[in-house]
């Protein structure tokens, strides 16, 4: 049995549903991301989880407990905020130690866990330091060690890493995961950075207005998204009108030059079909597969590790991906091109 379960859990406020329907199952030890825009319901859902919000219906588990209409306090579970909520006059250690306090565990076991915490984060020097002695990223790991210190049964952190710079992000996201595989600890993060969710997560389960629209490790969701919402919010990707599509031999037609692709019978298309392909997928010249098309460059975009051409296919437009190497020439605006990819790396919406 899995260790923490949704089931059918909706919220609802007043005329709004926050979040509808969410099924999931969180295994032992698993680190689940929830990712989507803004107002999708993936912080609801947490706060349901944490006991802060109180589900309109369905059933929430925890190691076989139901939890449902529980209080925080009797779910034993750590919450890390985005805005840190640390206690400006309480020194670190006390910070870290308040939770058991509360608890009332023994002193002397009690220091011994806050300085388990410290060395975990790896702040031992900072025990008798106050919160406005330390920067942005050092808070948030105290803000983590409190929430480890009182054992809980599940971790959730709630966009803990929005209000640092990127350079501080991308260090505390490694440690954090680091941590979590450290102490083998349940964990729930919400985000909507896609390459955070992608980096650190055993499963992502992708929401949009509060529905989920895919669960899956960070690889079948990007390179297997279930529909288009998905396709477009987890990376770069071509959306590009076709016509005379035919799924039995796998092929179609972009702006009149022939395209194949992996065949697919037996699904239906809209009638505004479109051609599905990752930038980072396309070549330039004749290469892999059968697929060459040919276009002009519009523009070369310069993004530090990767350069990305906008390239103009007979009126249609798409951006390739390419790898910034030195002894590499690109072409530039209005040289002619030949565009190639694979039939596996393309799929029809």
């Amino acid at each position: 049995m899995a260790f923490l379960t949704l089931k059918n859990v909706s919220k609802v406020f007043g005329n709004t549903t926050a979040v509808e329907d969410f099924n999931l199952e969180v295994e032992k030890g698993e680190f689940v991301s929830f990712l989507g825009p803004s107002g999708c319901g993936k912080t609801t859902t947490l706060r349901m989880i944490a006991g802060f919000e109180l589900p309109t219906s369905g059933i929430i588990t925890l190691d076989g407990e139901d939890i449902t209409y529980k209080s925080p306090n009797q779910r034993n579970v750590g919450m890390v905020f985005q805005s840190y909520a640390l206690f400006p006059n309480l020194t670190i250690g006390q910070n870290i130690g308040f939770g058991l306090q509360v608890r009332k565990m023994p002193k002397e076991e009690m220091e011994k866990r806050i300085d388990e915490m410290l060395s975990i984060v790896h702040l031992e020097a900072h025990k008798n330091k106050y919160p406005h002695q330390l920067s942005g990223g050092q808070q948030q790991r105290i803000a983590l060690a409190r929430a480890l210190a009182i054992n809980p049964r599940v971790l959730l952190l709630d966009e803990p890493l929005s209000a640092l710079d990127a350079k501080i992000r991308v260090e505390l996201r490694l440690e954090i995961r680091r941590i979590q595989q450290e102490m083998g600890i349940t964990t729930i993060y919400v985000t909507h950075d896609q390459e955070e969710a992608l980096l650190i997560s055993d499963r992502i389960v992708v929401m949009s207005q509060g529905l989920i629209e895919q669960v899956g490790t960070p690889d079948k969701i990007y390179n297997y998204p279930s529909n288009e919402f998905v396709a477009q919010f987890v990376g770069q990707l071509n959306l590009l009108p076709i016509t005379d599509v035919d799924l039995e031999n796998g092929k179609c037609l972009l702006a009149g030059q022939e395209v194949r692709f992996e065949h697919t019978p037996g699904r239906i298309i809209s009638e505004s079909p479109r051609l599905a392909i990752r930038p980072e997928e396309l070549q330039i010249g004749t290469g892999e597969g059968r697929n060459a098309l040919k276009g002009r460059v519009e523009s070369a975009l310069f993004l530090g590790a990767v350069v990305r051409l906008r390239v103009d296919i007979g009126g249609v437009f798409l951006s390739a991906d390419f790898f910034n190497e030195r002894s590499r020439t690109l072409p530039h605006s209005g040289d002619e091109v030949v565009i190639s990819f694979p039939e596996y790396s393309c799929w029809v919406m």
